[in-house]
């Protein structure tokens, strides 16, 4: 019945009830004071009568608080969050319009925004589907004409950040270190060296040739630095004869052309979101007590630019040295007879350290895994001292605390799909935590959290549910 009625009458009948029942309990705690007076006295009966109307009508107010909160501002929180997500993550997600049962026309009024938004994306996204396509054709393109050229080819930023590879150029720099896009040129290059050409290029305004080496010294290199006429940054063309090419590359061309807008030695606080590298893993393990049991697996993505990046993958099963439990198995489906032959822990977290240096580490429920990462890079000296983001708090800030944010509800709310296969594997949790921050990005910016800074003051309000999780 309640249904039918308009929600301004709606919300004149709520205080009207909640005045006669105020009434109606001050009455009923004066007529009680007044036996207790014929009993006790005048002044224990206004005593009595007074302590009891305060406890009538806190009473109703929390009950009055509790419908307003389950009727009223759970279903605005949800639908708000719902509709951010739609706007600017899955247009085809759909919401609830049920919960907004009792706000009135709100609902219909919804549904009938988010329908209209659902048809005006979707014209777009085939516009854009289409432009993408032939992008993709020109890139494969690009990359098969690069494949045949022998020569490595890296495209650095002004700030010295890689912001395009090769595959040619990818087994060059992996002989260095784990070829990261965004990452630092002096990660894989002598920075004196480096900028002492540079400076050179600076000054002639065409191209120069020098000799370089490596950021570790175990290589020297013969490179030609050429300046970018019609774009901000520089080439560095690597000769391959004198590298240790393989002979075929097997990975893609690896490019984020936005790095060269980018500052990249502004502090992280100040940062904008979209700016940062991020490294998203997940583990596998023998069992849920980071100071007992081990790793049986890493994988991880890297995230620049708000977007996942092809071919810069860590995927690698580990030895733990001990038997792995049935019921870990059950959950995993990883064997001892699978693991069998891999490198220990400590190898395969000192290769993950170097994946995800100068990024910022995500993870889900990240004090489990990073607790793992801690223990081994404290016996064998590295410092995980990294920035890192939980999108369980992320899921926290963008749909509110009394939600559940297990991966599972998480991805359902921001219509990420997890290919059943890949469910609890390292590499498929990451590649679906890594979707969810993408999508969550542009979710936290509509919401006025544009830098990491601002980010990390709103999850700090929901740490207590990390704590609910361990």
């Amino acid at each position: 019945m309640l249904r039918s009625l308009s929600l301004r009458l709606r919300i004149f009948l709520m205080f009207a009830g909640l005045a006669a029942a105020g009434c109606a309990g001050v009455g009923g705690a004066l007529y009680a004071g007044y036996l207790r007076a014929s009993e006790a006295g005048p002044e224990a009966g206004f005593v009595f009568a007074g302590i009891l109307a305060l406890f009538i009508l806190a009473a109703i107010c929390t009950g009055v608080w509790l419908l307003f909160d389950e009727n009223v501002a759970k279903p605005i929180q949800r639908i708000s969050a719902a509709m951010r997500v739609k706007a600017h993550s899955d247009p085809g997600i759909s919401i609830d319009l049920e919960q907004a049962r009792y706000l009135g026309d709100l609902a219909p009024a919804i549904g009938a925004v988010t329908g209209r938004l659902a048809s005006v994306m979707e014209d777009a996204d085939q516009e854009v589907a289409a432009e993408t396509s032939r992008l993709a054709a020109e890139r494969a393109y690009l990359a098969l004409l690069l494949t045949e050229i022998p020569v490595a080819i890296v495209l650095v930023s002004p700030t010295h950040q890689i912001m395009l590879y090769d595959g040619q150029s990818a087994d060059i720099l992996g002989q260095v270190h784990v070829p990261r896009l965004s990452s630092s040129a002096f990660d894989y290059f002598n920075e004196g060296d480096l900028r002492a050409a540079y400076d050179r290029l600076s000054g002639h305004g065409g191209e120069v040739e020098a000799e370089v080496r490596g950021a570790r010294g175990n290589f020297s290199f013969r490179l030609k630095l050429k300046k970018l006429s019609q774009a901000s940054g520089y080439m560095i063309l690597i000769d391959s004869a004198e590298s240790k090419l393989a002979p075929a590359a097997g990975r893609p061309l690896i490019y984020d052309f936005d790095l060269s807008e980018h500052e990249s030695e502004r502090a992280i606080e100040d940062r904008k979101l979209r700016d940062l590298s991020f490294a998203v893993f997940d583990t596998e393990t023998t069992g849920l007590m980071p100071s007992k049991d081990e790793i049986v697996q890493i994988g991880a993505v890297r995230v620049v630019n708000g977007r996942v990046v092809v071919g810069e993958v860590m995927d690698q099963l580990v030895d733990p040295g001990r038997p792995i439990t049935p019921a870990s198995t059950k959950v995993h489906g990883i064997t001892d007879a699978m693991v069998a032959g891999a490198p220990d822990a400590p190898t395969v977290v000192a290769r993950f350290h170097e994946f995800a240096e100068g990024s910022v580490i995500v993870a889900h429920n990240a004090p489990f895994d990073m607790a793992f990462l801690k223990r081994h890079g404290q016996a064998t000296g590295l410092a995980f001292d990294h920035p890192i983001v939980d999108t369980v708090l992320l899921s926290a800030v963008v749909f509110g605390a009394t939600e559940d944010h297990s991966l599972d509800a998480v991805c359902a709310r921001l219509g990420v799909v997890i290919p059943p296969e890949d469910r609890h594997t390292a590499l498929g949790d990451a590649r679906v935590t890594a979707a969810v921050l993408c999508k969550s990005l542009p979710i936290l910016k509509s919401r006025g959290i544009d830098s990491f800074g601002d980010l990390v003051r709103e999850t700090r309000k929901h740490g207590r549910l990390l704590k609910d999780m361990n």
